[in-house]
């Protein structure tokens, strides 16, 4: 009963303190201050919802604003649940601080921990210095539900100076990007042990033996006496330097440090911090080796067994060019698995040394893969058919290397057999062939090979070998195989004797000493009786070499080449010595007309100077004679091969030759001759066409093959042109040395230059067009020579041929009906007649 009213006195005493103000009691943070209110110490809380700020304590009141979750409060006042807090935020830049009254049932306390300051539960300590055993979190105050600031890691040394229960407040410092940082916090005492503190060099209490590991230096680093900055620096070691450790103590490692001086080698020992040490590895490059697994063994993706990457079966094998000996001594091999850079370490694999043989073909016995290197567990790089043949000079334990699609890898042994061709081949040399169209290189002489790599169209290759079923074997790319012989045309390079070579590339420009009487007699020989224009025509030839300053020897053997010395059908019937202006098409009707043969000597000359001896010619390679490489069949121009007048003046690739030939038999090369002289090197202008054309009977009639342009008279007129048709008929009058064509359609006389006479065919097809070839030519009376003769024709006169009722020529057997002037009709042997543009 006494202790009742004891408590009861008590609280009468409170309740009679109530209705004034009473001072804070130690450990509470209100005070009463009048009915229904309670003010607080500015006391923090947390949102744990989005919370209403209203105008007064309850739910009656107009909101002011929402708070949103998490965020910090500071009460003053209390009524009821409600609180009165001010609440603090950043809009646009600007701060703003609001007061109104919240729920308490959406606040929590907010704990006041993590100064600096000794707090209610926390003991000052002696500053202490301890090693983490685990990574560590920090927090903001001393327990799992505060913050973290940041993690520590296992083995960094950290400084503590205050307590509460079992967590430590501790400073932390490191680096990061080669600045230094220190964080303050509190960390759990359950992972930490005591750094004894040592001063010794040796092994001390608090040091741990570590394997003996490899670092550089990251920047100049002193070596000191103990593991800590307090003892003294033994010796600076310089910045990208390797050191030897083998004991450790917190951060700091004790090492080896050896170096060179005045030739000498010296070795220091002591103690470095690890913040400025990387472990270091030693990559060395050796020369390709194989090395194969011994068991299943893992990849990494660094030199040790820290980051596995892969792991790989026994007798899988690897290529490596490299080997890294690391931080703490094990030997690892960089190799390639899936595309990926890898490294093994080399007690799980042994060296296995490449078998080179002879080039062995092989056929493969199932479908398989090439693999990237000799093991299934590589990356598979093409798929090979059975029966494919592959071809292989090496093998790594039971895996051939070879090539495949191209690419190249490894293929299993024993999925191929050896394979026997079903061909020959023959040794070939010095011979060289362009391609003509894009052409696969194949393993084989077989469609049905694997293609190497293809050649691109107009390529020259020189084959070795050739196969008995018309295939080539060459080597193009570093890759050997076979071609086929269709697309192939061989390279035909001229061949000349050591006498002529000099009239071959003698300089055009230089003046011969050649006389008159030496041509002259020299044609009359090569005549051997038969009529020729160029009888007594040396002097003709040296007084146009003069004018123009071209070689006269070479002047005059140009033109016996070129007119059979003078006996021609062109050289007779048109001057024309050197079949200037024919085509291989139409070679008399599309050549020059010359009015005389001396015309036709000093226009030569004048055009070779101004164009094939011209260096600013286009016509221009060389002012020599030269040669032309061209391909057997197609007769392709070889470029890189062809040189001097020869490459576009003539189609034979042997005409520079023959011209030199006939220059040596006319007068012997004479070095001597050409040895003081310097070369003619003014250019004429070119000379104009000769006035002339070729006529015909009024009679031909000729088919129009593609559109043509008329016009009525040898100029062009855009305003009085007419267009006719393919498939149009008109008569061929006359053509001139221009290459205008004079025709007669619907009975009106045109001209036209739409026609390309080196390919006529495109343009025109001449129906009854004929050219006498015999000196003389009888024109008989009927079909045979048992008919009287009733007229003659001279060589290289153009007749016209009749045509019979379907406008096909009129023939019997191998004579011709021709039709004579005034419509009179005849017959002559068509042994002695030419049809011209068909």
């Amino acid at each position: 009963m006494k202790k009742f009213w004891k408590i009861v006195a008590v609280s009468t005493t409170i309740l009679f303190f109530s209705a004034t103000a009473m001072p804070a009691l130690p450990g509470n943070h209100w005070t009463v201050e009048a009915a229904g209110t309670v003010k607080l110490n500015k006391v923090p809380y947390q949102t744990t919802a989005n919370l209403n700020l209203r105008t007064g304590p309850g739910t009656k009141y107009k909101v002011i604003l929402t708070i949103p979750k998490g965020k910090q409060v500071t009460a003053t006042e209390k009524s009821g649940n409600w609180y009165k807090v001010s609440y603090s935020y950043t809009s646009k830049g600007k701060k703003y601080t609001k007061t109104g009254w919240v729920s308490g049932s959406y606040l929590k306390k907010v704990s006041s921990s993590g100064s600096s300051a000794s707090a209610s539960g926390t003991t000052k300590i002696t500053k202490t210095v301890y090693q983490t055993t685990a990574n560590l979190n920090m927090r903001t105050g001393p327990g799992t539900k505060y913050k973290v600031i940041l993690t520590i890691p296992k083995g960094k040394q950290v400084t503590a100076t205050e307590k509460s229960g079992s967590w430590y407040k501790v400073s932390y410092s490191y680096t990061s990007k080669g600045k230094k940082y220190t964080k303050t916090g509190w960390i759990s005492g359950s992972y930490l042990k005591k750094v004894p503190t040592s001063g010794s060099s040796g092994s001390a209490s608090g040091t741990t033996k570590i394997t003996k590991t490899v670092y550089q230096t990251t920047a100049n680093l002193n070596m000191r006496t103990g593991p800590g900055t307090k003892y003294k620096v033994i010796f600076t070691i310089p910045k990208g330097k390797t050191v030897s450790a083998t004991e450790k103590s917190g951060s700091w490692l004790k090492v080896s440090y050896t170096y060179t001086s005045k030739g000498k080698s010296y070795t220091k020992t002591g103690w470095v911090s690890s913040s400025y040490l990387k472990e270091y590895n030693q990559y060395i490059n050796t020369a390709g080796t194989y090395y194969f697994t011994t068991k299943t063994a893992n990849l990494y993706s660094g030199p040790n067994t820290k980051s596995k990457a892969a792991s790989v079966p026994k007798d899988n094998g690897f290529y490596s060019t490299k080997k890294v000996i690391n931080s703490i001594g094990q030997t690892f091999y960089q190799v390639s698995h899936n595309g990926k850079t890898l490294y093994v370490y080399s007690g799980d694999v042994k060296k296995v040394s490449p078998a080179v043989f002879s080039e062995t073909k092989y056929k493969a016995n199932t479908d398989t893969w090439l693999y990237q290197s000799p093991g299934i567990n590589t990356a598979k790089l093409v798929k090979i058919p059975k029966d494919a043949v592959i071809s292989s000079g090496l093998s790594v334990a039971s895996w051939y290397k070879t090539s495949y699609g191209g690419k190249t890898g490894f293929v299993q042994a024993g999925q191929f057999s050896k394979y026997s061709p079903g061909f020959t081949e023959t040794k070939i040399a010095n011979e060289s062939y362009l391609v003509t169209d894009n052409l696969n290189l194949r393993q084989l002489p077989d469609t049905k090979s694997a293609i190497l790599v293809t050649i691109s169209k107009n390529t020259i290759v020189q084959p070795t070998h050739k196969t008995s079923n018309g295939w080539f074997k060459i080597s193009y790319n570093g890759k050997i195989g076979y071609v086929s012989g269709d697309y192939l045309d061989k390279i035909i390079v001229p061949a000349y004797s050591g006498t002529i070579k000099p009239y071959l590339f003698l300089d055009l420009r230089k003046p011969s000493k050649v006389t008159a009487q030496q041509i002259d007699q020299y044609i009359a020989a090569k005549a051997k009786g038969n009529t020729s224009v160029l009888l007594n025509k040396g002097k003709v030839f040296i007084d146009a070499g003069k004018k123009y300053g071209v070689n006269a020897l070479f002047l005059a053997a140009l033109a016996i080449h070129e007119s059979g010395a003078g006996t021609s059908p062109l050289s007779l019937g048109k001057n024309n010595l050197f079949g200037f202006g024919a085509f291989d098409a139409a070679p008399y009707i599309a050549a020059y007309r010359f009015p005389s043969v001396d015309e036709a000597i000093y226009y030569i000359a004048q055009e070779l100077k101004a164009t094939y001896l011209n260096e600013k010619n286009w016509k221009f390679k060389g002012p020599y004679l030269g040669y032309k490489a061209v391909t057997e069949n197609k007769k392709i121009r070889i470029d890189s091969l062809s040189t001097g007048m020869n490459f576009y003046y003539a189609s034979d690739p042997q005409w520079g030759i023959k011209i030199a030939t006939h220059m040596q038999n006319i007068l012997a090369y004479k070095a001597s001759d050409y040895s003081d002289v310097d070369p003619n090197l003014n250019v004429p202008d070119r000379p104009a066409i000769p006035a002339g054309s070729d006529v015909f009977p009024p009679g031909i009639l000729a088919v129009a093959n593609s559109d043509l342009t008329l016009f009525p008279s040898k100029k062009i007129d855009a305003k009085n042109q007419l267009t006719i048709k393919k498939g149009t008929t008109f008569y061929l009058l006359e053509k001139t040395n221009d290459y205008w064509v004079k025709l007669k359609y619907n009975n009106k006389e045109y001209w036209t230059n739409s026609i390309k006479f080196e390919s006529y065919r495109n343009y025109i097809s001449v129906k009854n067009l004929g050219r006498v070839t015999a000196t003389a030519l009888n024109i008989r009376a009927g079909a045979s020579t048992n008919h009287p003769i009733i007229g003659s024709l001279k060589q290289n006169e153009y007749i016209q041929i009749a045509l019979d009722s379907s406008g096909k020529i009129a023939k019997s057997g191998n004579w011709y009906q021709i039709v004579l002037a005034g419509g009179k009709k005849g017959w002559v042997s068509g042994d002695y007649v030419k049809l011209e543009l068909q």
